[in-house]
């Protein structure tokens, strides 16, 4: 692992640890406040709106490398869909209905985003906090310009789908607890309502509508905007801290484990055998194998906190899966480089 890479794993590490002293020493206040809701909070409908949409307003799409693009995302798509679908089962089993003469036992409401949210923690990397240094460093100004065009489309291939899957479990559970009939046509109707009025998905939409005029944003709405999402990477590491510190691994190191396994371990073997198979070798072979064996990125707690859900595992699995990407990268790179 190059020096810029270890530099940058260890200012991630400083800033989390800053997060996690000023949470037990409470100096942004204690429980009753949750000060790391508050930041997430801020983080989720300010700073990153602002950074989604001017990223989404600058792409070139004419210059993107769609072949390589659909090499990467639809293996991670199907990372998505398959830990999703593994946990959707489970909650099914867990609330099915009970042998006669037993009492079922229902779902809590707070269970509603388990899959969505453990979908995320095992599938959404941090491609720019670690992966733009590392692509910098390993791949030069070629393999960089390659990342960021992944980086570029990562939110809007990932997010905007477990979006809607959540808001569809979200509206369904909300139907079956008013003890109405889930009505698939108004069942849709407020998840894509839902899915579109969303901090994450809108601005990203908004962003492809402006791209699509070829105007470029005004300078003064770009400076506000590029001011906006220079504050989204130290707020959301802060509230990690905040979070790890409120929350501890207790109870959750099991799971967060289990996570960071698929993430740094499943997730890039998919995409590499994906671009094998698409005839990548070489450069871009190596670019889209690291980009997916990143680990969890911020967004997952983000998501996490805004559906009350797993907020402690999946602040574990960022800080699990950060910590063990310093061994499992190399493994990686010296593969790819064997294949490619």
């Amino acid at each position: 692992m190059s020096t810029l890479v270890f530099f940058k794993l260890l200012a991630i590490f400083v800033i989390v640890a800053i997060g996690w002293i000023v949470g037990r020493l409470k100096w942004l206040g204690d429980e009753r406040h949750d000060p790391a809701r508050t930041l997430a909070n801020a983080a989720y409908y300010i700073f990153v709106p602002a950074l989604l949409f001017r990223t989404t307003a600058r792409i070139d799409f004419a210059t993107m490398p769609w072949g390589t693009l659909v090499a990467v995302f639809a293996p991670l798509q199907l990372m998505l869909l398959l830990v999703y679908g593994w946990h959707k089962l489970a909650l099914r089993r867990a609330s099915a209905p009970a042998p006669a003469g037993e009492a079922a036992v229902p779902a809590r409401t707070d269970e509603t985003a388990v899959p969505a949210v453990r979908a995320i923690s095992a599938s959404f990397g941090n491609t720019v906090q670690v992966g733009i240094p590392m692509a910098a460093a390993l791949f030069g100004e070629t393999g960089l310009q390659l990342h960021l065009s992944i980086v570029s489309l990562h939110a809007l291939a990932l997010l905007t789908l477990l979006t809607l899957l959540v808001e569809r479990d979200v509206a369904h559970a909300a139907a079956r607890e008013a003890g109405a009939p889930a009505a698939l046509s108004r069942m849709l109707l407020l998840s894509v309502r839902n899915t579109i009025v969303h901090p994450i998905v809108l601005p990203v939409l908004a962003g492809m509508a402006w791209n699509l005029t070829g105007v470029a944003i005004p300078g003064p709405i770009d400076e506000v905007l590029q001011m906006l999402s220079t504050a989204v990477v130290p707020l959301c590491l802060v509230a990690i801290g905040l979070s790890l510190g409120h929350y501890g691994l207790r109870g959750a190191a099991i799971g967060a484990v289990a996570l960071a396994a698929a993430k740094l371990l499943v997730q890039p073997a998919l995409v590499l055998a994906a671009g094998l198979a698409a005839g990548l070798r070489g450069l871009p072979l190596a670019v889209v194998t690291m980009a997916a064996a990143m680990p969890t990125g911020t967004n997952a707690l983000m998501f996490a906190q805004r559906y009350r859900s797993q907020e402690a595992e999946s602040t574990a699995a960022i800080v699990v899966s950060t910590l063990a990407f310093a061994v499992t990268a190399p493994l990686w790179l010296l593969l790819v480089q064997w294949l490619g």
